[in-house]
């Protein structure tokens, strides 16, 4: 995301800056952190791009994301055709609530903004993780929505990376307000 927040441009799928920080070094902690996932999960609009750009694409983390099994949350998508993919219409909070207590490894959102912020809402997420892109877009569309409520973070580790950008990892402290 950019320093003001936002994890597109002011047009879907405005995501050329990406490339400022993208290299062998984020390649290789993606890749890194694919070994732990159980499955992908994405509203319907980032479902869109994501299948448009990686079915396209190869290498490494091509082979990952065509592979790993994929949850989409949609009420008007029609089918699911990327690889892997399984299309649920009903409440996405009580879905991934249910894929939460099964055992396996971790589930990962990526971007987002709207199913994102239907789980902050539900206090669904374990830990954030975040690339900060020294940039300034001045207009594009925000990685966190308005919620209700404050929502505290725990900055639990930071990660400067050659090419600029900074991974952070926090978790929920518990401890916002409603």
């Amino acid at each position: 995301m950019t320093l003001e927040g936002y994890f597109e441009g002011a047009k879907k799928w405005d995501l050329d800056w990406h490339e400022f920080v993208w290299g062998d070094e984020l390649e290789k902690l993606s890749l890194e952190q694919a070994e732990t996932a159980d499955a992908l999960l994405f509203g319907r609009v980032t479902y869109e791009g994501m299948a448009s750009y990686w079915t396209k694409a190869t290498g490494a983390t091509a082979d990952f994301m065509n592979g790993v099994p994929k949850v989409v949350f949609s009420r008007t998508l029609a089918k699911a055709d990327w690889n892997n993919t399984r299309l649920v219409r009903t409440d996405a909070a009580a879905e991934v609530l249910r894929l939460k207590a099964e055992r396996g490894k971790d589930l990962y959102v990526f971007g987002s903004a709207d199913l994102s912020a239907t789980l902050m809402r539900h206090d669904l997420f374990d830990e954030y993780r975040l690339c900060v892109v020294p940039v300034v877009l001045g207009a594009g569309t925000p990685l966190f929505k308005t919620q209700d409520s404050l929502k505290r973070m725990k900055l639990r580790e930071s990660r400067t990376l050659k090419s600029g950008g900074v991974i952070l990892y926090c978790q929920p402290d518990g401890r916002g307000t409603s």
